[in-house]
């Protein structure tokens, strides 16, 4: 995914980007960077790999050598940036986040036009956000190489940067598929993904971007390049997965839509008789919790934590090279309490089920631990498609997801005509899946949220949202 965040301001504002861009950790696990600009020492910038470490222990030596009233960074889950780029459009530092799925077609047209060139990376791999400053540059300004640029890619692609005038240019990606917020204070402005990230430093919301639009950001103001256009395709997964708790994206708090969802699932359960008398509901760590509580609210059931993620020193079970220590890791962070556990029937809400690998360790851990049944419960409709837009669910095949693997089981091919039966699961389709899923991964029952009831959860008209890892619909 990813996630940046920027401050032109009358005061030295390195400090506020560095803790700006510790908030947006949860947004990538690859690459991130800081880069500054000050006119007594020009451009400084600093990037470090995260993979094993986090972006606070990486920079905080950093941070403390860098100045400059004008200051952006990153959290990215691929390559290094921001990059400093010198061109005609002068010197400036950039950072971007989206999904190019055109990159080698664009960067042969490049190539073939000549007087251009590309460093490569590991694996003769050009870095995505080189070959955006690149396209950028094949136009007068940096306004028009923006839009420019978005124009050209396929998937979707958001942009910061920060010049020589101590200026920030931010924009939108085209159909607004991710928030950029400005907000302001008695100093200067800033631009972030997460609206929480500028709220604890004492900046107060001023401005959301609508999709495509481009504004310019400075110490006394920000002016818009280029008006938001009127077709907005906002990811939901914002919402049930990735999104931060604190920030709200077009009004609609995460915490909140999260625990309204949960709500709509129990009510739509109880109301096609798919509800299981159970001890208690339970949420997946971390982002299934707030779902489950909105359900055991609506069904007057317990709230209870029968497992604890132990996380300060592996905060993320895929850090480790290796797989085979990647699984044990997940494996060792499932601390049990086992008096939540021990001949209970336990109703789990996870945020969503993409491939199921993971899940199937976490069923057979509950049942060892003496559990008499587990229920499972996704908070977002069956996944049919990877995504092409942003880094979730994307995959190999589809055939990685789980549900495209068992309507191929069960029907093969023929099975993609009946996609809306097998999302429903009141139909003959749609509960032949659940339960082939549910048997294979050990759960005594399993439901999907709908796609109205999670439409209905975020509080948008449809066709505001993106829900194309569903329907395949663009």
């Amino acid at each position: 995914m990813g996630g940046f965040f920027g401050v032109v301001s009358h005061r030295d504002c390195a400090v506020d980007v560095f803790f700006g861009v510790d908030f947006h950790s949860h947004l990538g696990t690859a690459r991130a960077g800081m880069a500054t600009y000050s006119q007594e020492e020009g451009f400084q910038r600093h990037i470090h790999n995260i993979e094993n470490a986090p972006f606070r222990t990486k920079f905080e030596g950093d941070v403390d050598k860098m100045n400059g009233k004008v200051c952006i960074g990153c959290i990215s889950d691929r390559d290094p940036q921001p990059l400093l780029i010198y061109s005609h459009n002068g010197m400036y530092a950039i950072s971007i986040i989206g999904v190019i799925n055109n990159k080698e077609k664009l960067a042969k047209e490049l190539l073939d036009g000549g007087k251009v060139h590309f460093g490569a990376m590991g694996g003769g791999r050009i870095n995505s956000t080189e070959l955006v400053a690149t396209l950028i540059d094949q136009k007068q300004n940096v306004a028009e190489g923006i839009a420019y640029a978005q124009s050209k890619i396929e998937g979707s692609l958001s942009i910061m940067i920060m010049t020589a005038d101590e200026e920030i240019i931010v924009a939108r990606d085209a159909k607004g598929r991710i928030p950029i917020i400005i907000g302001k204070d008695d100093d200067g402005y800033c631009a972030s993904f997460e609206s929480f990230a500028f709220n604890k430093m004492g900046y107060k919301r001023v401005k959301d971007l609508g999709p495509g639009e481009i504004v310019r950001m400075t110490k006394d103001g920000i002016e818009t390049l280029k008006a938001p256009g009127k077709n907005m395709k906002i990811c939901a997964f914002l919402w049930t997965y990735y999104g931060y708790p604190n920030s709200s994206y077009e009004g609609k708090n995460v915490e909140v839509v999260r625990n309204r969802n949960g709500e709509i699932m129990a009510r739509d359960e109880m109301k096609n008789g798919s509800y299981p008398d159970v001890d208690y509901v339970c949420g997946v760590p971390d982002s299934g919790i707030a779902h489950a509580v909105g359900y055991a609210n609506a069904v007057d059931k317990p709230f209870a934590r029968p497992f604890i993620k132990y996380t300060p020193t592996w905060s993320r079970s895929f850090m480790p090279a290796s797989q085979k220590i990647r699984d044990h890791v997940a494996k060792m962070k499932l601390i049990p309490v086992e008096d939540l556990i021990h001949d209970k029937k336990l109703l789990f809400i996870d945020d969503s089920i993409v491939r199921g690998t993971q899940l199937r360790g976490t069923v057979d851990f509950l049942y060892s631990n003496g559990a008499r049944e587990v229920h499972m419960r996704s908070a977002c409709p069956p996944i049919m498609f990877g995504c092409k837009y942003l880094n979730f669910s994307r995959n190999t095949s589809d055939m990685d997801l789980i549900c495209r693997r068992v309507i191929n089981e069960l029907e093969g091919e023929e099975g993609m005509n009946y996609i809306d039966e097998y999302m429903d699961g009141t139909t003959e389709r749609g509960k032949k899946m659940r339960q082939h899923i549910a048997d294979e991964m050990g759960f005594k029952s399993l439901e999907y949220q709908s796609l109205p009831g999670l439409i209905e959860a975020i509080g948008l008209p449809e066709d505001m949202i993106c829900t194309y890892c569903w329907n395949g619909k663009e």
